[in-house]
């Protein structure tokens, strides 16, 4: 019974190197930015959806035009002439060439904590960590193709800007061709990152235009030199039904099997740390979603719509909904059901939600999310106060009969048999729980990792400043000041325990505050933070609860 509190422990570090193996197995390490084949003729189409449906003719691949015009090897990136957007969140390029979405920053967030002077770069058109917003149409008209996303459009201006009196801004492209006319708008809106993105199609022709929609996003694996090989966050595609609910689609997912499947108001997404881009399609029609991997780098999830008919004469809008920005939950929820899953927060979403909105809420009300980090370990503390002190009152009595524990070990030796039987004898006549001090530290172990999450994942704490060196809370503790008081606390609490009997697990004990402390200085010093103050208030209340029972002790020898 005297190995259960270091078996728990052990067991906790088991558990977070297993899901760092894990996180290393699925994703990976970053992959390094690779150069790109040049593209063939018969290649430009690779990165379309995957039609085969007799009622809307697959679409034939677009001619590369010759010459300065021709198209770069980077699959879905073609050049064009740019078009420039600013709203008063976000400063955008979209290509000529089909309408694409090709580069986007976000103003109020930084690329770095260093330089706050440079917005966050989301979309860029080229290696390495290529990432695009893409759309079109898929069908023919006789000879003519419709406008896939390798179309040329027009637009009458180069520069559109949110002005000052307005809180939308439209953006539109046109394109012509036979007596097919499509217009394809965005609608930008103040303070927003949703997008609404229309696409007209005016069928001038005196025949019927069958055809079909289409929305992706494709990107190549995210390469970033200065992530911490200690933290692992899911890159890559996501989406959402009523009834698949939140799926995830991995990169190698969709190198291995491609995702084909049929959903009505549901949404695609890719997704980073902290940042997404997602396609919203329109309400109750059936839409269908899928995967391709283009060039063995190329990435691409997406939507496509079922047949529409557009009769002579006649015109027809579809409208799609976009969101590009930060993960910011609350956002994101009244946007689109199940569009706040993005922010990824596992299989303990059901504790990390509710705890992320009460760490919400105190930052509401101290404004500073270091603060708010320590009231909420406050809080949780409390929560637990009653499990803790059955706990320790469990560990000072142990530790009150650890003297006469080592003399029945030097008595029995090596029988293990015997030993046992006569401390669970001694516990019995003690009315001690040997396991009264490990149950509540089980109960409390997925919170601890629930709020991992939450500090690791949520957005709202990116860059957050605490108090003096302490700049950055999801950064690590740049002089390790944190990690070394939470090795010291815990090597306070450790002196506060009873002491295990066998002198080899006596040894691993005290080691652990050093394993801990060297491997909480790659974490996020705001979980550092919780974790320091949580060992500060155990400490705290362990002591006080010890002293208690001494003291009760005492009184009752001395009567």
């Amino acid at each position: 019974m005297d190995n259960i509190r270091l078996l728990l422990i052990l067991s906790l570090a088991a558990i977070l190197f297993l899901i760092y193996q894990a996180w290393v197995q699925d994703y990976g390490s970053p992959a390094q930015p690779a150069k790109v084949a040049s593209q063939t003729d018969a290649s430009v189409a690779a990165d379309q959806p995957p039609l085969d449906a007799p009622d809307a003719p697959p679409a034939t691949p677009v001619a590369q035009p010759a010459g300065d015009n021709a198209l770069p090897a980077v699959a879905g990136a073609p050049a064009g002439s740019i078009i420039k957007v600013e709203t008063d969140v976000i400063r955008a390029e979209i290509s000529s060439v089909g309408g694409t979405l090709q580069a986007l920053w976000l103003l109020d967030y930084a690329q770095t904590a260093d330089d706050p002077s440079r917005p966050f770069q989301l979309l860029k058109p080229d290696m390495p960590n290529m990432f695009v917003v893409q759309s079109g149409l898929l069908g023919n008209q006789g000879q003519i193709a419709l406008p896939t996303h390798k179309a040329h459009f027009t637009s009458t201006q180069s520069r559109f800007s949110l002005p000052a009196n307005e809180d939308t801004l439209t953006v539109t492209l046109h394109w012509t061709e036979g007596g097919i006319e499509v217009r394809k708008h965005y609608h930008f809106q103040r303070g927003s990152y949703l997008v609404r993105v229309e696409q007209e199609i005016v069928n001038q022709t005196d025949a019927a235009l069958a055809l079909r929609t289409y929305e992706q996003l494709q990107r190549t694996e995210l390469y970033d030199p200065e992530k911490s090989s200690f933290i692992h966050t899911f890159t890559g595609g996501v989406y959402y039904g009523p009834e698949t609910k939140y799926r995830k689609e991995s990169f190698g997912d969709m190198a291995d099997e491609p995702l084909d499947v049929k959903i009505t108001d549901g949404w695609i997404a890719m997704i980073q740390h902290y940042f997404m881009a997602s396609w919203i399609p329109p309400q109750q029609v059936e839409q269908t979603f899928y995967t391709k991997v283009v060039g063995n780098d190329h990435y691409i999830i997406g939507t496509y719509s079922p047949a529409l008919t557009i009769n002579p004469g006649e015109s027809r809008i579809v409208d799609t909904r976009l969101f590009v920005g930060p993960k910011l939950q609350n956002t994101l929820e009244e946007i689109a059901p199940g569009l706040e899953l993005a922010v990824d927060y596992g299989w303990l979403t059901i504790l990390s939600k509710p705890i992320f909105w009460l760490l919400n809420a105190i930052h509401s009300l101290v404004g500073n999310w270091g603060w708010a980090i320590i009231i909420l370990t406050i809080l949780i503390k409390l929560a637990f106060y009653k499990l803790s002190e059955t706990s320790y009152k469990s560990m000072a009595n142990m530790k009150k009969l650890a003297p006469r524990l080592q003399a029945l070990k030097d008595r029995y030796g090596d029988d293990k048999e015997r030993l046992n039987q006569a401390m669970m004898e001694m516990y019995k006549k003690e009315k001690i729980n040997p396991l009264g001090g490990c149950l509540p530290i089980l109960v409390q172990i997925p919170v601890f990792i629930a709020l991992y999450w939450v500090l690791l994942e949520s957005v709202e704490l990116r860059h957050a400043p605490f108090i003096l060196w302490l700049d950055n809370l999801t950064a690590p503790d740049p002089y390790y000041v944190l990690p070394l008081i939470m090795g010291v606390s815990m090597f306070v609490q450790q002196k506060l325990n009873p002491p295990p009997p066998d002198p080899i697990q006596a040894k691993v004990l005290m080691a652990l505050p050093f394993v801990f402390t060297v491997f909480f200085a790659f974490f996020p010093s705001g979980l550092v933070l919780y974790w320091t103050v949580n060992q500060l208030l155990s400490i705290t209340q362990q002591w006080h609860i010890t002293r208690k029972i001494e003291k009760a002790e005492a009184t009752k020898r001395a009567n």
